[in-house]
């Protein structure tokens, strides 16, 4: 059952949610927000320890590409996570919202498809690029969801590279409800399915289901651009992503659009190939490390050649979805 989380409310009571429709609707093209971001860099929200930060962004090039798969269902991809939106008379949903920056130039796209207000908000894992919007959108009205090991984190979150951990999120930018089991939110004539992810890319990962629209909103446990990985410092685990990356299979029939959590739409064939190239990679590894072979040794290897994996700027490399697994199964001897 969902938790209704305010400032007084014990973190772990169970409550009924009981969700009032707004009677004030927001139909400005162009309000004004508050643009003050919580401080998380783009570097930590995509990359694990000891990676290079990438270059500083520069927000005002970023245009916004919107793909219609539905009459009421739409994507948006900017800079950052692949953002879903699900439109209707009962108010627009959204499935995560990029960097603070970004908000006007996501709601002015929203607007071209929708005058309807921006009620609800699901966070799919707490990424910056993923939930950097959080306290715009919530300003705007949107009622945030998430899993309970997200809000935390955007509460108290992980230690950068230096050791020292960044000021945690404004009250704003929390989700306001949050939730360990599945929930379901109806709307739009949709049932929207919030699928928990145990431990995968991080520890509070979710799996949007639209049923009705065969569509799945993945986040970043899967993406069909750079090499998979496993957020080790946000509580991510590479058995956690082979079981996801399973769920999804499972759940993806042969004709269903899995929205990953960047890169183009793909179907389940998709998947199934990361999967077997994750499982394939990891015994090739295991081997290596079980060998007392270093890191560098473990590199040089070439594990990955003839992976064909498209790696624009940004996304994953090889090198990085090594180290990683070396990491990850090192710790585990």
């Amino acid at each position: 059952m969902p938790t209704c989380v305010g400032s007084k409310a014990p973190r772990n009571e169970e409550t009924r949610l009981v969700i009032i429709r707004r009677k004030q609707l927001w139909r400005s093209s162009r309000p004004l927000f508050c643009l003050a971001a919580f401080v998380l860099t783009a570097a930590q929200a995509q990359q694990p320890p000891a990676v290079v930060a990438a270059p500083k962004l520069d927000f005002s090039k970023i245009e916004i590409k919107t793909t219609r798969l539905a009459d009421n269902f739409f994507t948006l991809e900017g800079q950052g996570g692949t953002i879903s939106v699900l439109t209707g008379p009962d108010g627009v949903l959204m499935v995560d919202g990029q960097f603070a920056a970004l908000t006007d130039k996501i709601v002015a796209a929203i607007r071209k498809v929708s005058d309807q207000p921006i009620r609800f908000l699901i966070n799919t894992h707490v990424h910056a690029d993923h939930t950097g919007g959080n306290e715009n959108f919530a300003r705007l009205g949107a009622l945030i969801f998430a899993r309970d090991e997200l809000r935390t984190r955007l509460e108290n979150p992980s230690p950068g590279p230096d050791g020292r951990a960044p000021p945690g999120a404004p009250a704003k930018a929390l989700p306001m409800v949050t939730y360990d089991g599945p929930v379901t939110l109806h709307l739009n004539g949709e049932d929207v399915q919030l699928i928990p992810i145990r431990a995968a890319h991080t520890d509070g990962d979710t799996l949007i289901r639209f049923p009705k629209h065969d569509v799945l909103a993945a986040g970043d446990y899967f993406r069909s651009v750079g090499f998979p990985f496993a957020d080790l410092d946000n509580g991510g685990t590479l058995a956690g992503l082979l079981a996801a990356l399973d769920e999804t299979v499972d759940l993806a029939g042969p004709n269903t659009k899995i929205i990953p959590g960047h890169g183009p739409i793909v179907d389940r064939n998709a998947v199934i190939a990361q999967r077997d190239l994750l499982l394939a990679t990891r015994d090739k590894v295991q081997v290596l490390v079980a060998q007392g072979k270093s890191v560098d040794e473990v590199l040089a290897a070439n594990l990955t050649a003839g992976a064909h994996v498209a790696v624009p700027p940004r996304a994953h490399t090889a090198e990085q979805f090594v180290r990683w697994l070396y990491t990850e199964l090192k710790r585990s001897q």
